[in-house]
């Protein structure tokens, strides 16, 4: 199935305070191999490093830093589901009795997110990808 179609779980991402001890410990837990990249930011914030999880040269998800306004919360793994349009999608949510935690932005080259709040509190992020994205 890919994961550019509507309502796929298509990426996995660790939010964690030790970004290097997260990446030896996946490494050696799975055999995933790391490609460090960096995001230059439109606003004027510091670049987002990031590192790409891959699995036979295929990327799986990420490992980054908590970020500045996330500061405080624990590590965590998240989900995020691919949605035809993420505006939409969120409006619909607030319909269904959930709540936006993370407002919606732009991931340069990537595409559109937010991370919602289902009514029972559980989290998960909605993406839409730029065309051509895989």
């Amino acid at each position: 199935m890919s994961a550019s179609k509507h309502g796929t779980f298509s990426w996995c991402e660790l939010l964690t305070t030790d970004v290097e001890g997260a990446k030896k410990f996946y490494a050696e837990l799975f055999g995933w191999t790391m490609e460090s990249v960096t995001h230059e930011c439109d606003d004027g914030e510091e670049p987002v490093h990031y590192n790409l999880v891959k699995v036979d040269g295929t990327e799986i998800g990420g490992i980054m830093a908590v970020p500045a306004q996330a500061q405080g919360m624990p590590p965590a793994w998240g989900a995020y589901v691919t949605v035809d349009d993420v505006d939409a999608a969120s409006v619909k949510v607030q319909d269904l009795g959930g709540r936006i935690i993370v407002p919606l932005q732009d991931i340069p080259d990537v595409g559109r997110f937010c991370v919602i709040q289902d009514p029972q509190g559980a989290a998960l992020t909605l993406i839409t990808y730029l065309p051509g994205h895989e």
